[in-house]
């Protein structure tokens, strides 16, 4: 089955002039929900159809997936006056995350050799949507810490447009990242499911 996709939305940075005795600081907030989809189905193939149905759009890929991250980053940059120079007084990286992941209405229901599937495949789906948040709040600390090493510039309108450069980059980076991290899932992902669901059944053979 694919794997899940991002939904990217743009680094707003909103910026103010503070005080010059403002002190240098960086503040990540990150808000993250969970939100499911229900599904029916009481076979493999019928499970498969119900997912492509019903899992979340994205817009990038023009269809539907079995789970999805949607990421969205904001925040405000103040600006300090050094003399007669222009510095990062604060920076403040918002992240929201909100993974979309399957539940099976009729898991309650299943024989054990379809059950063990679907907990093996849910689980997996629901453990690389974690990951690409992950990802993104790895990026946002990161663009905090960068926005507070840049070097003053002459005056605050060349500080703004230093800024606005380095989170188009930083948002251009995170996206690579994700990108390559779901290329990794794809071309692992038959080998990863028979390793997990072996793993899964001598577990239970051991019980």
């Amino acid at each position: 089955m694919p794997t899940g996709r991002i939904s990217f939305a743009a680094l707003l940075i909103a910026s103010i002039l503070a005080s010059p005795f403002s002190t240098a600081y960086a503040e990540t907030v990150v808000n993250k929900s969970i939100t499911y989809f229900s599904i029916g189905g009481r076979t493999a193939e019928e499970l498969d159809k119900a997912l492509s149905e019903n899992g979340p759009l994205m817009k990038s890929s023009g269809s539907r997936h079995p789970g999805a991250t949607k990421i969205k980053f904001g925040g405000t940059v103040t600006y300090v006056k050094h003399g007669n120079r222009c510095a990062v007084g604060s920076a403040k990286v918002t992240l929201s995350t909100r993974l979309i992941l399957p539940r099976w209405k009729n898991r309650g229901k299943a024989n054990r050799d379809l059950a063990l599937v679907w907990d093996t495949l849910s689980s997996d789906i629901k453990r690389h949507e974690e990951r690409h948040a992950e990802i993104a709040r790895n990026h946002a600390r990161k663009l905090e810490k960068d926005f507070l090493s840049l070097k003053p510039e002459a005056d605050c309108e060349r500080m703004q447009a230093r800024v606005a450069r380095l989170s188009e980059t930083a948002i251009q980076d995170h996206d690579r990242d994700q990108a390559r991290f779901d290329r990794m899932e794809a071309a692992n992902f038959d080998r990863r499911m028979v390793r997990l669901l072996q793993y899964r059944l001598d577990t239970l053979t051991k019980k």
